[in-house]
């Protein structure tokens, strides 16, 4: 069973309207504004808010507070880490099965132009090498492996007793290094890495399909290999670009996503799939880059008539 969610803000807003006239019932949301995901009863506000909207929310999804000192490995982590593990502790209590977490220290998905003009005058995103030159790194790729280690071995225990499955994003773009910063989750071996040092835990992976494919690696083949460690999917597409690449609608890039869909299909357990970032339409406020709300729904119907083409059952 394929269920479709859409990421939304946690205040009622167009897009929770436009979700809901689309025929979506799941949420996901990053709660770091309104409400604290590591206090119980404002956690609780923020899922209610949803419900009595017509959502359930079915996964979270970033930082949900400044993880800074978490992932550099700074002084005052230990309590940063206390604050996580009361975030999964409230997950659980209130039925929040999955938590899409990355490990990108520094600076987060990132891109060099957010204005790009593509089909009919909508704005996308790029990727270019060559327009952020790379720079000295301020620490090691080991040093970064071993702050994450150290996370894992802290929140792991709590996951699992929470009930709650922690979902790896990769790193966006899949580069060695960012800004000075050392990237470490941009193959497939990083994630073979964290599955053995997570071998115990609730460990799973968010297959954000196109930055795999931004990566080099055989999505398809990846999907077959961890379907069993994959409750989550953003699904977007890239157009390659000679030192980089340029987002595209879902509908129109060079990315099968027919047969990624018809692997998703196989698999036997639920997943959550969500259309990822899509170009600014026109009228729409291109504030926020990716997450304007007209190209994510029409994605969503797009996926409604690959599922039912398919003969794949969702809701």
């Amino acid at each position: 069973m394929i269920r479709i969610g859409m990421f939304l803000p946690p205040e009622p807003d167009r897009r929770w309207n436009l979700a809901a006239q689309t025929g979506v019932t799941y949420a996901i949301c990053k709660f770091d504004r309104k409400y604290r995901a590591d206090d119980l009863d404002s956690l609780a506000a923020g899922k209610k808010s949803f419900a009595e909207a017509g959502f359930e929310l079915a996964a979270m999804e970033g930082d949900q507070f400044d993880m800074s000192r978490i992932k550099l490995g700074l002084p005052g982590r230990d309590d940063d880490l206390e604050k996580y593990c009361r975030m999964l502790e409230n997950m659980g209590k209130l039925e929040i099965p999955v938590l899409c977490y990355n490990f990108m220290a520094g600076v987060g998905w990132y891109r060099s132009k957010n204005d790009v003009p593509c089909r009919g005058g909508a704005l996308t995103s790029r990727w270019s090498r060559s327009e952020v030159p790379e720079e000295p790194l301020k620490f090691s790729h080991e040093k970064l492996w071993e702050n994450y280690t150290y996370f894992l071995n802290a929140v792991m225990p709590t996951a699992k007793r929470a009930g709650v499955q922690l979902c790896l994003h990769p790193d966006d773009p899949p580069v060695p290094e960012l800004k000075g910063y050392p990237r470490i989750i941009t193959n497939a071996d990083a994630y073979r890495k964290m599955l053995k040092l997570t071998e115990n835990g609730n460990s799973g992976i968010t297959f954000c399909a196109a930055t795999f494919r931004a990566m080099g690696e055989d999505d398809l083949s990846l999907l077959r290999e961890w379907q069993v460690k994959i409750p989550f999917v953003h699904m977007r597409d890239n157009r390659p670009d000679a030192d980089g690449f340029t987002e595209t609608f879902h509908d129109c890039g060079p990315t099968n996503l027919v047969e990624r869909f018809r692997v998703l299909g196989e698999f036997k357990h639920d997943v959550l799939v969500r259309p990822d970032h899509a170009p600014t339409m026109d009228g729409e406020d291109n504030s926020e880059p990716g997450y304007a709300a007209f190209g994510r729904i029409m994605a969503i119907e797009y996926f409604k008539g690959i599922f039912d083409a398919l003969d794949i059952e969702y809701r």
